[in-house]
This record gives structure tokens, sequence and C-alpha cells, in this order.
């Protein structure tokens, strides 16, 4: 049965911290509902009600014009191991860049990566865990490395280039505010 809770304790913190895989999702007022896999340890806890991950270059930036257009955000966990569980976090999201004051704060929590943009904060204001029973068990077997090829080998200059024309618009031509 599904059970809500206010805000991260920390058994659901160590939760976290043993995934290997997060979803985001968001949608705007009118346009395509937004989700999206995350990996490759870009999760952070800040604090039982507030956590982010450092958002990576990719084909889309959706989650950004979602978040700048309403600010609604769900982020949702999910065990693919032996003991079942699902964990969804609702709340408010906020987009910091590297050009934003707060990026000095947040941004040391986490470990460089090639073709970083942005960190997503969600200031959780509703957190639900449900049984996960009928989710199949899988074994993680590694980290992908294309993502990190890709953009080691566009360098820094590339990505930006690349930012310029994949990422300032979402699909339903939302800003994303970007670069």
């Amino acid at each position: 049965m599904a059970k809500f809770y206010s805000d991260l304790n920390p058994s659901l913190q160590n939760f976290i911290q043993a995934q290997n895989i997060f979803f985001t999702a968001t949608a705007p007022q009118h346009g395509r509902i937004n989700l999206s896999p995350k990996g490759m340890d870009t999760f952070r806890c800040i604090d039982n009600k507030t956590v982010a991950y450092l958002d990576l270059t990719g084909s889309g930036n959706e989650t950004a014009a979602h978040v700048l257009e309403n600010g609604r955000m769900t982020l949702m966990f999910c065990s693919f191991s032996e003991k079942p569980l699902i964990l969804r976090l609702y709340g408010q999201g906020q987009i910091i860049r590297p050009k934003n004051r707060d990026w000095e704060t947040v941004y040391p929590l986490f470990t460089p990566l090639p073709g970083e943009r942005q960190i997503v904060v969600l200031a959780i204001e509703s957190v639900q865990t449900s049984c996960g029973y009928g989710v199949p068990i899988y074994e993680f077997k590694e980290e992908r490395k294309t993502l990190r090829e890709w953009a080691d080998k566009k360098g820094e200059q590339g990505i930006y280039e690349y930012w310029q024309v994949k990422n300032l618009t979402s699909i339903d031509g939302l800003p994303t505010n970007g670069t």
C-alpha cells in the first residue's frame, strides 16, 4: 500500500543512495509530458526536504523548459533488487546553471562529469512509497561510457555549440533559458 511522508527520512535517503537509476517527470501546461531516466552517480540528497542532480547534456532540455514554466516535477526511484520499493518525490524544481550564484554552493556536492550543463534542485513537497511488487528484478551491470566519450570528444566548445542547436527550446517550443 502507498504511504505518504512530508520529507525524506534516513531510511529513504539510504534507499536513494543504493539506486543506480532514477527517473524525472515534468510537464508543461500544454504539450508533451517528459519522462527521462538518469544515472551516472549524479543524484544527491541535500537534506530531508531538498534533493538535486547534476544534469548532463542530452538530446533535449525538456526538464529545464517545464520547470521554468511551472516548476512541477516528480522524481522516481525504483528498486530492481530482491526487496521491492518504489519511491516518488513530488515538488517544485529549480534550474541552477554555472552562471547562477547558487552554483558555487551546490556544485561542490558533485563529481565533475563531461557535458554537465545544469543542476536540477527539487524542493520536496511530498514523498510517496509504494510496493513495487510488479517490478521485475534486474541486475546492474555497469554505467554506459557513451555519454562521457561523446562529451569528451566534443570538448567544451563543441558542447556549447550543441546546446545552441539542440537545448535552447523544448520540443514544444518552450524556452529553456540555456547557456
